[in-house]
Formats: C-alpha cells, sequence, structure tokens
C-alpha cells in the first residue's frame, strides 16, 4: 500500500524500470523461473553486459534477488520485498514467458545445474 511520498518515490522508480520491456519481460520470466546471466543472453540476444546492467537495475531497487550455485549466479524474483505487493497485479496481467524458457531447454541452452 502506498501511503507516503517516499512510497510514492519508490513506486515512481519502480515503475520507471518496468517500462522497459525488457525488465518487464525479464520480472514476468523471474515470477515463474531462476534464470542466470546467460539464460537471458540467449533469451534476448543481447550482450551479456547489458544484461547485467539490466539486472543490476532490478536488484538495485530490491526487485531481484542473487544466489551463487556453483559457479553461476542465479536471480530470481524478490517477493520478501515490499514492493512484489505492489508489481504482483501488473506481473499477473502479463502473457506467461514459459516459451522462452522451453525454448531454452529445447536448445540445450538451459542450466539446470551447476
Amino acid at each position: 500500500m502506498i501511503r507516503t511520498m517516499e512510497d510514492i518515490s519508490q513506486a515512481s522508480l519502480v515503475l520507471k524500470l518496468l517500462g522497459d520491456k525488457t525488465r518487464l519481460v525479464m520480472m514476468k520470466i523471474l515470477d515463474e523461473n531462476d534464470c542466470c546471466v546467460c539464460e537471458f543472453v540467449e533469451i534476448f540476444n543481447m550482450s551479456q553486459p547489458a544484461i547485467s546492467q539490466h539486472l543490476r537495475k532490478l536488484r538495485d531497487v530490491g526487485l531481484v534477488k542473487e544466489e551463487r550455485r556453483g559457479q553461476w549466479i542465479f536471480y530470481s524474483i524478490n517477493k520478501d520485498n515490499p514492493t512484489y505487493d505492489f508489481i504482483l497485479p501488473i506481473l499477473t496481467q502479463l502473457p506467461s514467458q514459459n516459451h522462452r524458457i522451453e525454448e531454452l531447454n529445447k536448445n540445450g541452452k538451459r542450466i539446470m545445474c551447476c
């Protein structure tokens, strides 16, 4: 619930971040799947530094968290962040992105274990 000017500032920042199509799709994917940078590189056909910048912006506001698994760092949506309740209605309105994960699996590019 947005109750203060500080909350409005945070909401504005989050909405600006989600105003980018790549970050919005990333958030939808992360709402259902953990992913590493290399998987996003394949999904979006973008450079690793560009993907890392998008993830850094999402991580800096606490929307995503990272977890090291062996040599890989996996990203997931941070459902403990108070902002998650704010963005959940947005994410639920978006079409599933599971086809992107299925495509990675089909092409043998999904990182399943470390």
